[in-house]
């Protein structure tokens, strides 16, 4: 995610406590809020509009509270070791932003259970761990519908992270909103095992495009793909933020994450001595999922049907997932009008009927 110098710089300055940056000055009285980000603030993506909730926690607690980060770390020894050093140095509330630090997040919550722990998009918890996630695939069954409508080679694109429930059920809910209105349409999907890894993501990008496909998905988080997009003449969609700056043309919408209204309640919670282990996974209706801008390049009457879509999904009159669903490989999964339920999709690990190739172990 970033060049082997780096990640050892920023990983030996958080053991020696001064890589984590500070959002404000240090005083004993203040709560002193952790976030630990997978990639660098400057992604403008997931961790971006991470960084932009840590930045909202700042605006609406001023000086009760003091923010701190570290960027780029990698998933496994390297994020315990941060996490502990963040707990060590006073921090009250770590927030762990991405799947893989789930393990290491329990293994520090552990050792110090006075350290309140909210660990992003993971599903084990304890006694000072919280979990957090968002409905992505409610936001990619508005952005499947788009693209349905607008591909004319019937080939998406679809560049995916890491083979977990939460990136197999984003394919999933995309092909079926873009199969329900055009049953030509094809995805294809090229792994790239990392969520941030700009080269890898604009090569994906290329290597759709040489297929035929000319709309491009993701579910990493650079804007290389929107770039490789524009460039080369095709659609493509914001990831966690809008990215139009980089696909003004490209960009027919976009999935926003906002997290700042979680980040200020669990924090003002700390505060207030109300925190308690939890589980969240909002979406669109809250408002953690948002739906960016229609591009005018959609026809209006798609923009409509995209719209009816996104506010049915928030009334609850429509859920991404309702039967008649098959397995790939051809068996019933949801009959007729049955509604997945959360447990089947949390742990999703099988593609629906009509998404070609395997997901990788």
């Amino acid at each position: 995610m970033k060049n082997s110098r780096r990640i050892l710089a920023g990983v030996t300055a958080a053991i020696l406590g001064i890589g984590i940056v500070a959002g404000a000055a240090i005083a004993d009285d203040k709560l002193k809020v952790g976030f630990v980000y997978v990639g660098p603030v400057g992604d403008f993506g997931w961790t971006y509009e991470h960084d932009q909730g840590r930045l909202a926690v700042e605006a609406a607690l001023g000086d009760k509270v003091e923010t701190s980060y570290v960027e780029s770390v990698p998933e496994g020894a390297d994020a315990e070791r941060v996490m502990t050093q963040m707990a060590l140095s006073g921090h009250e509330l770590i927030f762990t932003t991405s799947f893989g630090y789930m393990d290491p997040t329990i293994n520090v919550a552990a050792k110090f259970p006075d350290v309140k722990f909210e660990h992003a998009t993971g599903y084990k918890r304890a006694d000072n761990v919280s979990t957090y996630s968002a409905r992505f695939y409610e936001g990619r069954t508005v952005i499947g519908h788009i693209a349905g409508h607008m591909t004319e080679s019937n080939v998406i694109g679809y560049i995916a992270s890491f083979p977990i429930p939460e990136v197999v059920r984003g394919i999933n809910s995309a092909y079926l909103a873009a199969k329900a209105v055009n049953p030509d349409v094809q995805f294809k999907i090229i792994w790239v095992f990392t969520w941030f890894d700009p080269g890898k993501e604009a090569d994906a990008a290329t290597a759709l495009i040489e297929q035929g496909a000319d709309v491009i998905m993701q579910h990493t988080d650079s804007p290389a793909a929107m770039t490789i997009a524009e460039e080369k003449g095709v659609y493509a969609f914001g990831q966690a933020s809008d990215m139009m700056q980089f696909g003004p043309t490209a960009r027919l919408s976009s999935i926003i994450d906002d997290w700042a209204p979680y980040y200020v309640a669990r924090t003002q919670a700390v505060l207030d001595g109300t925190w308690e282990s939890m589980d969240t996974w909002d979406g669109i209706e809250p408002g953690m999922v948002e739906i960016g801008e229609f591009s005018d390049r959609i026809p209006e009457d798609v923009r409509a049907s995209a719209a009816a879509i996104r506010d049915g999904i928030a009334a609850g009159t429509l859920h991404s997932f309702t039967g008649p669903i098959n397995r790939q490989d051809g068996t019933p999964w949801l009959a007729e009008g049955e509604i997945a339920d959360d447990l089947t999709l949390l742990t999703m690990d099988f593609y629906v009927e009509g998404v070609e190739g395997d997901i990788p172990n």
